[in-house]
């Protein structure tokens, strides 16, 4: 996918990088959240976030939980711990939205 893509995403469901506190930047000099910030994006939502790397294909997922959950409420696959962060972010925003 790549960040860009992810990042694509992210800026769809209203996220602003204005506040840069936390954040990279991509190539272009667009913003996004870095992993600690993703992190606590999902704390602030009543989420745990874990991610994980899977060597044997090259992969980073992020899943995550309703705090104290033992449900996986989501998941994603992507190339980077970053780009998995970010993705995991516009998918969980896109969800609580229309909730």
């Amino acid at each position: 996918m790549g960040i860009t893509i992810a990042l694509d995403e992210l800026l769809a469901t209203g996220w602003s990088g204005l506040d840069s506190a936390g954040c990279s930047f991509d190539g272009t000099g667009r913003a996004y959240p870095t992993v600690g910030r993703v992190r606590q994006e999902f704390a602030a939502a009543g989420f745990d976030l874990s991610l994980t790397h899977n060597a044997q294909f090259n992969v980073h997922a992020a899943e995550w939980r309703e705090a104290g959950s033992a449900t996986i409420a989501g998941a994603v696959v992507s190339r980077s711990q970053e780009e998995a962060a970010v993705h995991a972010l516009a998918q969980l925003r896109r969800a609580l939205a229309l909730a």
